[in-house]
């Protein structure tokens, strides 16, 4: 059982300092939400812990990662626990939520104590930043700041109105937003069923309850409403703040009720009176069709709630505080008029009346949130931590378990349709065989590693939509509309993804009837294989060539193998110089492919011009395609010709995806740990370690978008960029548990 004020933890690293769940603040679930999102990201490498604040008469049934409570008024309660965390050797930083009223003392002046007796270095997280302090408020902010090594705040904002008005160091402070949960992009239709909220247009604020929140406004602008909207709905979500409960009970709550009955409004408004856990939260937000912030300080840095909303991808109509002036600008909300009732009526009124700018305010909310979500927040916490202490490197080599759930809703009777809007898929783009033979790859290696070999229906279906794209003379239709409709007849690239997809199966299933079909295909086709012009047509046909040698043995094969990789190093050859160790003048997709059929080559053939032509091409492409320790592949508006300049963007999941590959076939061939290592640089890219600092895969849905475009992210997720993270984490997978490829 753990005591008040004992660590027991003997590998925690990083300490938060805050009010904590289940006490009932905003404070406490940010912290909590930041905890769980350290943990999960980087645990057990980094462990998060928490000192819990308590008030005098307070107690709470903590969980264990809470391991010491402390006194907000005890003054020597903050010396005492910060020599506590000084004896811990485990503990390498503290990190501090700081709120006005969250500390005892003057401006909460009982914190200076802890701080001038922490001998580990402190980061402080500014949830208020006041303009214009006056002397005592201004001092303690001051005193707080020369004792942390570095500050953090979560508006732009904040770090002009901290070295303005504060004199702080704009070096010292870092800018981390608000988080958010990670929350796919859904119309609102089946959420307001789920709630029995169907056919109501739904307004809502959500929020502990007190005196300054404004609501009265809004209520007063829904006569301006009625009448247009006579099924307007205002839901005014949470219980009202513990401490305002204590002090004066449920009076601004009844006033609010008061005044919806004098203005006749009863079914118009609803009273959610209850701490909703996020879940729940969720939920009713995805049911709003605006969500309304009615905040009356014009000083407010930061919410938790406009920020949940933004991230739900709704519509924000707020006041003008000062976040929401930040968050808010470029067309991503609209602000209303403090104290106003007609300026949120006519907001309102100017989404409501027009469903294009309702789905585009919805949308740009949602595009720019998803820099947002917790699991970027943590990583920019550890940026932060990591610059005053080195608490671990940003590399994560932690993922996250592998969900095929988008896959299985891309995928229907005749097989895996191309693109998807936002997260749902878009039957009447059509399916190709490029992407079923990819997916034919995917479900084969996910079979072998957690299906003891049995086929999946997936696997099934791929296969049959390759037997069906097959035409008489061995060559493959690529796109269809449907099962009866063919878009376009035939792609060199697309042929050789079968050829692989085919060579993958038969070397890798464990069923029959799998391999034995999947060896009829390719037979079929193996003859117009030396037909293929383009080079990475070859280099997909000679992976699977390898695939399917390994299996057979057979000399034909072998030949067919050498032939094509004899053509590679022909191209090599011809174009490379000095500088321009490639095989053709520019480079464009799927580069890393090239280089990876020739150590494909080398393992079958143990011909030592294949593998030193595949690792001086990789090491070309390396140089190019890492900066600063982080991959940025080839972007597709322009490419990257030779003796010109490289496009940075659009950065596609396939390059990404490719080099991952690449690098694991490097490292199984050759058992240079740096191949294994660059492979986890390159995935990391889909975690976050990219331009925009932000997650391409969508933990929520499985799926992953679209690809990096220079400001934001393609909130799409088809099937080429989700089958390609998939590839990418099980060809990890298959290397941890020592498959082999």
């Amino acid at each position: 059982m753990q005591k008040k004020g004992e660590i027991e933890s003997k590998d925690s690293k990083v300490c938060f300092l805050s009010n904590f769940p289940p006490r009932e603040c905003g404070i406490a679930t940010f912290a909590r939400d930041l905890v769980t999102s350290m943990n999960k990201r980087y645990n057990p490498v980094l462990k998060s812990k928490v000192v819990a604040l308590n008030e005098d008469s307070d107690f709470y049934n903590y969980d264990n990662r809470v391991i010491i409570q402390m006194n907000k008024e005890d003054i020597n309660d903050y010396k005492a626990t910060a020599k506590k965390l000084n004896r811990s050797k485990n503990i390498k930083l503290i990190c501090v939520q700081h709120e006005f009223g969250l500390f005892g003392g003057k401006y909460g002046d009982h914190l200076i104590k802890f701080l001038e007796n922490a001998d580990k270095p402190v980061v402080v997280t500014f949830h208020s930043v006041l303009p214009n302090p006056n002397k005592d408020r201004r001092r303690v902010v001051r005193e707080i700041a020369s004792n942390s090594a570095a500050i953090i705040v979560m508006a732009n904002t904040a770090v002009d109105i901290l070295e303005r008005d504060y004199n702080i160091s704009r070096g010292k402070i870092h800018v981390v937003y608000h988080g958010i949960p990670n929350v796919p992009f859904y119309s609102n239709e089946s959420f307001k069923k789920k709630l029995k909220l169907d056919n109501r247009t739904v307004l809502s604020t959500f929020g502990l309850l007190s005196k300054g929140k404004g609501i009265e406004y809004m209520i007063k602008s829904l006569p301006y409403l009625v009448e247009k909207y006579p099924n307007i709905l205002y839901l005014i979500i949470g219980e009202t703040h513990p401490v305002v409960r204590r002090e004066e009970g449920e009076k601004y709550r009844n006033q609010l009720i008061n005044l919806t009955k004098k203005l006749g409004l009863e079914n118009n408004v609803k009273f959610y009176n209850k701490y909703l856990s996020l879940n729940e939260i969720i939920q009713h937000l995805l049911a709003t069709d605006i969500y309304v912030c009615t905040n009356l300080e014009r000083n407010q840095i930061v919410s938790g709630t406009l920020s949940y909303a933004l991230g739900c991808g709704r519509p924000v109509i707020s006041t003008p505080n000062l976040y929401a002036e930040e968050i808010l600008s470029d067309n991503k909300g609209i602000l209303a008029k403090f104290k106003d009732p007609k300026s949120y009526a006519d907001a309102i009124n100017k989404v409501l009346s027009d469903p294009n700018l309702k789905y585009e305010l919805g949308k740009r909310a949602y595009t720019f949130s998803r820099g947002m979500i917790w699991q970027s927040i943590a990583a920019g916490y550890l940026n932060v931590f990591n610059k005053v202490v080195k608490l671990r490197g940003e590399i994560t080599k932690k993922y996250h378990s592998i969900d095929l759930n988008h896959l299985n809703s891309l995928t229907d009777d005749f097989g895996c349709i191309q693109f998807s809007k936002d997260a749902t898929p878009d039957k009447e783009s059509g399916y190709t065989l490029d992407d079923n033979a990819r997916a034919l790859i995917t479900t084969v290696m996910h079979d072998s590693l957690f299906k003891s070999g049995k086929p999946s229906k997936l696997t099934e279906t791929y296969l049959r939509f390759l037997e069906h794209a097959q035409e008489k003379n061995g060559n493959f239709k690529n796109n269809f509309h449907n099962e009866n409709e063919t878009l376009n007849s035939h792609s060199e690239d697309a042929f050789g993804r079968a050829i692989w997809a085919l060579g993958y199966t038969i070397r890798n299933s464990k069923d029959p009837k799998i391999i034995k079909t999947s060896k009829k295909i390719l037979k079929k086709s193996i003859e117009r294989i030396p037909e293929l012009e383009n080079l990475r047509s070859k280099s997909f046909a000679i992976l699977g060539l390898c695939h399917y040698y390994q299996e057979c043995q057979m000399k034909k094969i072998l030949k067919m193998i050498k032939d094509l990789a004899n053509s590679l190093v022909e191209s090599y050859e011809k174009e490379s110089s000095k500088k321009w160790q490639w095989f053709e003048k520019r480079l464009t997709y799927s580069n890393s492919k090239i280089p990876e059929a020739l150590f494909f080559a080398y393992k079958a053939t143990k011909n030592k011009k294949y593998l030193e032509v595949a690792e001086r091409t990789l090491h070309f492409l390396s140089d190019i395609v890492f900066i600063k320790e982080e991959l940025v592949p080839i972007g597709q508006e322009g490419w990257y010709k030779k003796n010109g300049k490289r496009s940075l963007f659009d950065q596609q999941p396939i390059d990404a995806s490719s080099m991952v590959q690449t690098y694991l076939a490097a490292y199984s061939i050759t058992k240079d740990k740096d191949y294994y290592e660059k492979a986890v640089l390159a995935f990391n890219w889909f975690l976050g370690r990219n331009h925009l600092k932000q997650m391409v895969y969508n933990e929520s849905t499985g799926g992953c978008y679209d690809g990096i475009l220079k400001t934001n992210l393609n909130l799409n997720q088809g099937a080429e960029s989700t089958i390609s993270y998939l590839l990418a984490r099980l060809s990890l997978e298959n290397i941890k548990r020592s498959r082999p490829l």
